[in-house]
C-alpha cells in the first residue's frame, strides 16, 4: 500500500524553515547551471542562425577561417558561372567576394577596446544574408567610405551611431546604417563594399572568401562538392551552417569550467538535501514506526521519503528557474578562437535548458534522498516507538 503524496505536502508545510533552507540552497545550484546552459545556449544559436543552409562559402585550399589567406580574383569569374548556382534580383549569379580584417574599436563604457570583425562584400553580399534587416539609416554605397553597423556594435562602441566617423584603415569612414542580424553572429560585424575595403587595407586582385547562394540545399551540398573538386579553382567549398557550427567550440572553456563548478556545487546541495532529510527521519521515527504498524511497507516508506526528497529538490528547481528568467536575453561576449575578435551572443533559458535544470535538481534530491529514505525504511518498529 503505497503512502498518499499529501502526507509528504503535509511535512513539507510542518517544517517550512528547514524546507525553505534547502530549497533555496537547492534554487543556487540551479541559477548557476542555468547561466552557464544559457551562455552555451545563447552562443550555439548566435552562430547556428547565422548559416543559410543555400549559402556556400569559398575559402583557400586547406584554409579554416576566412582571415587566413585568401584567393586571386581572377578566379572569381570561373566561380560565377558553376551550375547550381541562384540568380539575384538583377537576374545575376548572386555571388559576393569578400575580404574580413579585425579592427580595435573602445567600448562605449570605457573599460578598454576590443577586436571587432569588419566585413566588406559586394553588394549581392547583402541579399545573401536576408535574415539581417535594415533598422536606421541606409546601406552602404559602392566605392564609398561607409559602414553599417550591427545594433550590438552601436549599442557597445563608440562612435557608432548614425552620422559618426569610425577611424581604421588609412582613414575616416563614416557610419550610415543600423542593421539588426536576429541575434546571429552578424551582430559581431560592421558591412562596408569590398573594394574600398582592399584599397583600404592594401589588398586588392583577390578576396579572402566568397558566398555562393545555391538554387536549393540539396544544390548547396552539390555545389561545395562542385568547388571542391574543380582543379582549375583549387579553392574549398564549405556549407555556411557547417562553417559556423564549427565556431562554437569558442563555447568549450565555459561548458568545461561550468560542468566542475556545477558538480562541486551539486555535491553541496546534495549534502544539503540528504542533512534535511536526515533530520526528517530523527524527528518522525515515530510516526515512521506507526505507519509501519499501520501495514505500509518498507518499500513504500523509502518511495516516501525519496519522493519528498524529489519535490523539495523540484521546489529549487522552479525557485532557481525564477531567479534566473530576468537575466534571458541579456547580452555578453566571449573571444572567438576563429576570427580572434570577440562575438556577442545573449543568455537564451530555452525550453530544453530550463528542463535541463529541473533534472539536474532532480538528480540531486535523488542522491540526496535515498540514503535517509533508507535508513528509515530500515528502522526497527520497536525501538522507534520507544524512543
Amino acid at each position: 500500500m503505497a503512502i498518499p503524496i499529501s502526507y509528504n505536502v503535509r511535512n513539507l508545510k510542518l517544517r517550512k524553515g528547514l524546507t525553505i533552507m534547502t530549497a533555496l540552497g537547492i534554487a543556487l545550484t540551479v541559477t548557476t547551471a542555468i547561466f552557464l546552459m544559457a551562455l552555451l545556449a545563447g552562443l550555439k544559436r548566435a552562430f547556428v542562425s547565422s548559416g543559410n543552409p543555400q549559402n556556400v562559402l569559398v575559402l583557400r585550399k586547406g584554409s579554416e577561417a576566412e582571415l587566413s589567406g585568401g584567393f586571386d580574383a581572377a578566379l572569381f569569374p570561373t566561380l560565377k558561372v558553376l551550375p547550381g548556382i541562384a540568380k539575384d534580383s538583377h537576374g545575376e549569379p548572386l555571388v559576393s567576394g569578400e575580404w574580413v580584417v579585425v579592427i580595435v574599436l573602445p567600448r562605449k563604457d570605457g573599460t578598454g577596446e576590443v577586436n571587432v570583425t569588419v566585413r566588406g562584400m559586394m553588394p549581392d553580399g547583402l541579399e545573401l544574408r536576408p535574415s539581417a534587416k535594415l533598422a536606421e539609416g541606409r546601406w552602404f554605397q559602392t566605392g564609398q567610405r561607409e559602414v553599417v553597423v550591427s545594433k550590438s556594435i552601436r549599442g557597445r562602441f563608440s562612435h557608432a551611431n548614425i552620422g559618426d566617423m569610425m577611424e581604421f584603415g588609412k582613414g575616416s569612414w563614416k557610419v550610415v546604417g543600423v542593421f539588426d542580424a536576429g541575434g546571429s553572429a552578424y551582430e559581431s560585424e560592421i558591412w562596408c563594399d569590398v573594394n574600398q575595403m582592399a584599397s583600404d587595407f592594401d589588398r586588392q586582385g583577390g578576396f579572402s572568401s566568397a558566398y555562393l547562394r545555391a538554387t536549393d540545399p540539396i544544390a548547396a551540398d552539390a555545389l561545395k562538392n562542385r568547388v571542391s573538386d574543380d582543379q582549375r579553382l583549387k579553392l574549398e567549398g564549405v556549407l555556411e551552417t557547417d562553417y559556423y557550427a564549427k565556431q562554437t567550440n569558442s563555447g568549450a572553456p565555459i561548458k568545461y569550467i561550468g560542468i566542475v563548478v556545477a558538480i562541486i556545487m551539486a555535491i553541496g546541495s546534495s549534502f544539503a538535501a540528504m542533512n534535511t532529510m536526515y533530520a526528517a527521519v530523527a524527528y518522525r521515527g515515530r510516526e515512521i514506526a506507526t505507519l509501519r504498524v499501520l501495514g505500509f511497507s518498507r518499500p513504500s516508506i523509502l518511495t516516501s521519503f525519496v519522493l519528498e526528497s524529489l519535490m523539495l529538490a523540484f521546489l529549487g528547481a522552479l525557485a532557481g528557474i525564477l531567479l534566473m528568467l530576468p537575466f534571458n536575453g541579456m547580452q555578453t561576449g566571449t573571444s572567438n578562437a576563429v576570427t580572434f575578435s570577440e562575438v556577442v551572443f545573449s543568455l537564451q533559458i530555452t525550453p530544453l535548458v530550463a528542463a535541463a535544470a529541473v533534472g539536474f535538481a532532480l538528480i540531486m534530491g535523488l542522491l540526496g534522498g535515498l540514503a535517509p529514505a533508507w535508513h528509515a525504511a530500515r528502522q526497527n518498529i520497536l525501538t522507534a516507538l520507544r524512543g
